[in-house]
């Protein structure tokens, strides 16, 4: 399997995170990629460089208003006097729509949900390459290989179509999803990260021509709380074609594994012509956040399952932080998903 990953990634290095009103360092380092490389090549990944595809791909998906924040907020932020050195709101609308600030501080509250998604003069190209990442796996699949990994990292599945939330910028999966829709009618997300993945179901809620299904943690007392409950089904024409799986916290392989049954049932009745799969490695019992406890060998039976759809898949890297098991986790998935 090809595993598409460019240095650049590593660029961005936010500093700032606040969790439940305290300071503490963002769990989103660069360290990552190093761990999750070593997971990929452990599991006989051939790492490739993907290419430039400019805006194209991610204006699919997102609205040029906030592409357009993404890539001036960080210049403009440095020209208030006093300010922080990474973008950081302190102020949202309580309802969106309507009058657009023009201030750098308003448009900062208006395009991102949490303080977790600091913005650095790094973070913008970051970005772009980890979201060419996911154009590049999705390309190769749609040129017949059978599968293949995306190394996205900043993550992208907290991002709406105007929004950074959660560590994400730009919304990878959804990118790599909507680039297969040139060639697929219908094309099924499976989210297996420890976190509900709001920002996809936000921009395919009301479409039918792609299904999202999420097992997480149930976001009643977890982050994202607002979104990833059951009833969540979808609105307008895409009513009946969104699937949340939420689990009690602590939850471990064989519940994780009965979710992904329904899920992949699920799956099977939208007879998608191609998967993309948001890969968050935060399930593990020892990850950081400490949401869920699937073991390293359940993520090889969790790519198993998967794998038995016989689809081609676009495997999209989430969340998955710091931890001596990171990368062990991530060779235990592909191998596993390998393994068909």
């Amino acid at each position: 399997m090809k595993a598409f990953y460019a240095d650049e990634q590593k660029r961005h290095d936010p500093k700032a995170f606040l969790s439940s009103g305290s300071p503490k360092p963002n769990p989103e380092q660069p360290e990552r990629v190093e761990r999750l490389l070593a997971g990929a090549r452990a599991a006989g990944c051939e790492i490739v460089r993907p290419g430039e595809h400019g805006l194209g791909p991610i204006a699919a998906v997102h609205t040029p208003e906030y592409l357009d924040f993404l890539e001036r907020i960080y210049d403009r932020w440095q020209r208030i006097e006093g300010a922080s050195q990474e973008v950081i709101p302190n102020i949202h609308p309580i309802a969106r729509g309507g009058s657009y600030p023009a201030s750098a501080v308003g448009q900062a509250g208006y395009h991102m949900a949490d303080t977790s998604c600091p913005i650095s003069a790094e973070t913008w190209e970051s970005s772009l390459w980890s979201a060419w990442s996911a154009v590049e796996a999705a390309e190769a699949v749609l040129s017949g290989e059978p599968a293949a990994y995306a190394l996205c990292r900043p993550p992208g599945h907290h991002a709406f179509a105007d929004v950074a939330g959660g560590f994400c910028f730009i919304n990878n999966s959804a990118v790599a999803a909507q680039r297969l829709r040139s060639r697929a009618a219908r094309v099924a997300i499976l989210d297996v990260d420890l976190h509900h993945g709001n920002g996809t179901q936000g921009i395919f809620y009301a479409r039918p021509d792609v299904l999202t299904v999420s097992i997480h943690a149930d976001p009643i007392r977890f982050y994202p709380f607002f979104w990833g409950h059951a009833d969540e089904r979808g609105e307008g024409p895409g009513l009946g074609y969104n699937l949340n799986l939420p689990l009690e916290r602590k939850s471990g392989d064989v519940e994780f594994l009965a979710a992904l049954d329904k899920g992949l049932q699920r799956i099977r009745a939208f007879a998608p012509e191609v998967l993309v799969v948001a890969l968050g490695l935060d399930a593990f019992e020892g990850d950081p956040f400490g949401g869920l406890s699937v073991t390293t060998p359940g993520f090889a039976r969790i790519a198993e399952a998967i794998a038995r759809l016989r689809l081609p898949t676009v495997i999209v890297q989430e969340g998955g932080y710091l931890c001596d098991e990171l990368s062990d986790n991530l060779t235990s998935f592909l191998t596993g998903f390998g393994a068909r």
